[in-house]
């Protein structure tokens, strides 16, 4: 039953310990004498961990023995708890909305760590205000949205593939849109997989096979991505294909565009037939390598790790090395020098991999990149630190690891989807550990080198992963999206001048001509709560659900207030 504003308030407060994260550097028992004392509050109790399940069922205990109608958790972060303590309080038969969440470790105990008399003292406010508000809680219900059960994957590559294959296998029609002739991607110009070797043409053709017999995959290649309107459930997609523009309705979406490789044009005297990249290496072994290259020379972190490209691409050493035991394998009489930075061989199969290229004879001669390798036209020259001397290597082939890039187009996308980029242009996921396969915009999930540089195994796990992921909303053929959003509080303040609509950046409002005029209205589903438009709306018609203008001028109150506890 909702509560009525009129009724008697009964807030909770449960002090989590957090093990010694807080209570290590606050006063505990002081903090629960203090709540004690503050307005609407009747029960106060601390907890070792609250998120625990004992802590948990002491918030349920809580809540029915003591009629609570509020509760206010004073522990962590609302971003990884808050979702868990709302629910325990809906479990007990309360509101989850009527839940208010107090931060004392991340604002308070980790950053004041020497100061515990202060850090206290700041505590106690932060509960102050944190009850302050608890008390104007309304309940709210969740907003419910249908939505059309039909996947979007941009991208053809392997990733693309990956998701593609694993929602049409769940029985979800799967719209595979692909700007090049063929799909593949850069799956099409690599010779083997390392580190088992594995033939790429074969995979390839494996997998376009299946994606293109799949009865439910629907495939467009020269096809381009023209607008994106909507929001989770319910994106309207425009295709630009050969046959024309396409308008298709779309549940969600997988970006899965890839990267591609840096063309190192004016560096190590790069010319494409004596000097070339990795990824033209590739093309060398699948023709067979000629068997007068009898000197071959890597040359690693070649435009990346600087200044322009300050990330590492990650995959470039498992490249070198791979290649250079395929060359090894094809000419038993070349030498091979791999010069290197650092060696980036994460995971058991690839070190592996790393230790067998030495036992088959490939030298790695480590070079600083303050004084780097010069090519010219038969060798290369190299500093050894180790010897402390200049050595010259015979070069009648020199290869280049370049990094891999973000895809062109890949700022185009990011505007018509409204999700971010990086400093380097790959897509940025909502959170690292969190959601590293979900954008913050809802319905789109990310994976391959549309993230970040990703090797097969990765590619392929992240496109199972996204598909995982984009598979919860057309499993269920509806999505809860969480009440906290903007409200026309005041519809007779709006003016409809449209500023708010402007700022939006989820595009979650639009405005709507009714009996009273121009007004603005919010699309519930779309809008995520982050209160610019309130913020901006000089009527002041705007308002943003559980952080209304009477309750944080309540917490503001609370604050000013705060030399009682001192």
């Amino acid at each position: 039953m909702p509560e009525k504003r009129d009724e008697e308030i009964r807030i909770g407060v449960f002090i989590c310990h957090c093990g010694s994260n807080i209570a290590g550097f606050l006063n505990m028992e002081e903090l629960a004498e203090y709540a004690q004392t503050l307005p609407n509050v009747v029960f106060v109790q601390r907890n070792l961990y609250t998120c625990s399940e004992g802590g948990i069922n002491e918030i349920k205990y809580g809540i029915k023995e003591q009629n609570l109608n509020r509760v206010v958790v004073a522990s962590c972060t609302p971003r990884t708890h808050e979702p868990l303590f709302r629910i325990s309080c809906a479990e007990a038969g309360l509101n989850p909305y009527l839940f208010e969440m107090v931060n004392i470790r991340d604002q308070c105990s980790w950053v004041h760590m020497q100061e515990q008399e202060d850090a206290t003292t700041k505590a106690k406010v932060l509960i102050r205000m944190g009850v302050a508000k608890a008390a104007l809680l309304e309940p709210q219900e969740p907003i419910i949205s249908e939505v059309q059960t039909r996947a979007l994957v941009i991208g053809g590559g392997l990733a693309g593939m990956t998701a593609s294959l694993a929602l049409a296998h769940r029985g979800y029609e799967v719209v595979l849109i692909e700007k090049e002739s063929n799909l593949g991607g850069m799956l099409n110009q690599i010779n083997k997989l390392g580190p088992t070797m594995t033939d790429a043409e074969e995979l390839a053709e494996r997998k376009i096979k299946a994606v293109s017999e799949h009865p439910n995959i629907t495939i467009f290649t020269k096809s381009v991505i023209t607008d994106v309107q909507g929001f989770i459930g319910k994106y309207q997609v425009d295709v630009e294909t050969e046959s024309g523009v396409k308008k298709i309705d779309i549940g969600v979406i997988v970006v899965a565009t890839g990267g591609r490789t840096f063309v190192p044009e004016g560096l190590y005297g790069y010319d494409g037939r004596r000097v070339i990249t990795q990824i033209e290496m590739e093309s060398h072994l699948r023709e067979g390598l000629d068997q007068d290259i009898k000197n071959v020379v890597m040359i690693q972190c070649v435009g990346s790790r600087n200044e322009e490209r300050s990330y590492c691409s990650r995959i470039c050493c498992q490249t070198a090395v791979k290649n250079a035991i395929l060359i090894r394998e094809q000419n038993p009489d070349a030498r091979v020098s791999i010069l290197y930075r650092d060696m980036q061989m994460y995971g058991v199969e690839n070190e592996e991999m790393f230790r067998d290229s030495k036992a088959k004879g490939i030298r790695y001669i480590n070079y600083d990149p303050a004084q780097p390798p010069k090519v010219d036209s038969k060798k290369v020259k190299v500093f050894h630190s180790l010897l402390g001397r200049n050595l010259e290597l015979p070069a009648d082939l020199v290869v280049l690891s370049t990094p891999l890039i973000a895809q062109e187009g890949a700022e185009v996308i990011s505007q018509l989807l409204r999700v971010p980029i990086d400093e380097n242009g790959f897509f940025l996921e909502g959170h690292v550990k969190l959601k590293p396969l979900d954008f913050a915009t809802d319905g789109v999930f990310l994976c391959g080198s549309a993230r970040f540089p990703a090797n097969i195994r990765e590619t392929v796990a992240q496109g199972l992963g996204s598909a995982s992921r984009a598979s919860i909303p057309l499993s269920k053929g509806s999505v809860v999206v969480e009440p906290i959003i903007s409200v026309l509080a005041d519809e007779e303040a709006c003016r409809g001048c449209g500023l708010c609509v402007e700022l939006c950046p989820y595009s979650a409002l639009e405005i709507q001509h009714t009996e009273k005029g121009r007004k603005v209205h919010v699309i519930d589903v779309a809008c995520k709560g982050c209160g610019i438009c309130a913020a901006t709306c000089y009527q002041h018609a705007l308002s943003i659900n559980s952080f209304t203008d009477e309750q944080i001028e309540a917490q503001l109150e609370a604050f000013l207030g705060s030399s009682v506890v001192s």
